[in-house]
């Protein structure tokens, strides 16, 4: 590779890096809120909820990344138009195509990295995610009980605790039941847990009293104990079987669904085996992405009103190209024998920035030159 080459792959990677920073940075952010607002009011451990926000970076940079990658080799290409950096290297005998070797490789580096990330990365960040949200779907108390408050969970119940353990115990416990309306029993421990149940959730409380008033003849029963156990099955419902998210399972396991795995999923067989290949086209999209950001500038020559027009024309072929990517996909749902229309926008993506590389150096492109001299 030339020097030349390394001089527009540094800046490449440069522009890249803080774009792909700032369009995460934003994505994250707006997740990151979607999630703390959501669990934090159920009283879930901040560590868990922050950790749950870190894994879903991988899965946004597979949105942001190709987006980055446009912007940076639109960006690029457009530095050196100005600076006069391509049209000197041009006037040395450098075609469109020999200018477009550095933005390939950059495209190529990117994709590899699209494909680790949608490959090994995201399914791996999926997997933990659900781990997680599963532990918190467990953890009734944290989705029933927020410490230092009375709550009513149904009409008739009040529950107040005091604290919450970290392995979920409930100190200081106060439940009062006024459902029966003939009968209200107050409980009170300074232990207790919620635990799950073949038949329903109970509530097991240690070291505690049962006081149990008739409404009727105002007579108030007493009940001191050790240990006491409570169906609460009214209150909280026991969490239910989880689906397994697909997008945490392996693409080899994509590559080949079974009906149980289709069942765990909620998918259908056919959506399991088209997105082991939409993790593909992702990547390969990406290298379209940053080829087209640099052909689309590469039609006419140098201005002094600069590319405004091309810039937006790569926004509208980029657009175009995601057109296409939907529709690829739309037809691969109707049609599961066409599952290979998916790689259809990538070939598209491909020879659009082969005839704008064309145009760009051919003919046209000289023509379009003249005709803005003239």
């Amino acid at each position: 590779m030339g020097r030349f080459d390394r001089y527009i792959l540094s800046h490449l990677t440069r522009v890249f890096a803080f774009f792909a920073l700032v369009l995460v940075g934003i994505y994250w952010v707006n997740r990151a809120v979607i999630l703390l607002d959501r669990y934090l009011a159920e009283g879930q451990a901040g560590a868990r909820v922050l950790e749950m926000t870190v894994l879903s970076l991988p899965a946004i940079m597979t949105i942001v990344l190709p987006v980055a990658g446009f912007v940076a080799a639109a960006f690029v290409t457009n530095r050196l138009h100005s600076d006069s950096e391509l049209v000197v290297v041009q006037a040395t005998g450098y075609s469109a195509f020999r200018l477009a070797r550095p933005f390939a490789v950059f495209g190529v580096a990117l994709a590899a990295l699209m494909l680790v990330l949608g490959h090994v990365v995201v399914p791996e960040s999926f997997k933990r995610i659900s781990r997680i949200e599963a532990d918190l779907a467990a953890a009734i108390s944290a989705r029933l009980l927020v410490p230092g408050s009375f709550q009513s969970p149904v009409a008739g119940v009040t529950v107040y605790v005091r604290d919450i353990a970290p392995d979920g115990t409930l100190q200081g416990l106060l439940l009062t039941d006024r459902r029966e309306g003939i009968r209200e029993t107050t409980y009170s421990a300074n232990r207790a847990l919620l635990v799950r149940h073949e038949d329903g959730p109970r509530l097991v409380m240690f070291d505690g009293m049962a006081q149990t008033i008739d409404t009727r003849t105002n007579r108030l029963a007493t009940t001191v104990f050790e240990t006491a156990t409570v169906a609460i099955g009214t209150l909280v419902d026991a969490p239910a079987e989880r689906r397994v998210d697909y997008r945490s399972l392996s693409t080899l396991a994509l590559l080949h669904p079974t009906e149980d795995m289709s069942a765990r999923t909620g998918r259908t067989i056919e959506h399991l085996f088209r997105e082991a290949h939409l993790r593909t086209t992702e990547a390969l999209l990406s290298v379209g992405a940053v080829l087209v950001g640099f052909a689309a500038l590469m039609l006419g020559g140098f201005s002094r009103f600069g590319l405004w027009r091309q810039i937006v024309l790569a926004v509208l072929l980029i657009v175009v190209v995601k057109l296409a990517d939907n529709a690829a996909i739309d037809l691969s749902k109707q049609n599961p024998d066409m599952w290979w229309a998916v790689y259809m926008s990538s070939i598209f993506a491909l020879v659009l920035c082969l005839v704008l590389l064309w145009l760009g150096n051919g003919t046209i492109g000289a023509w379009l030159h003249r005709r803005r001299a003239a």
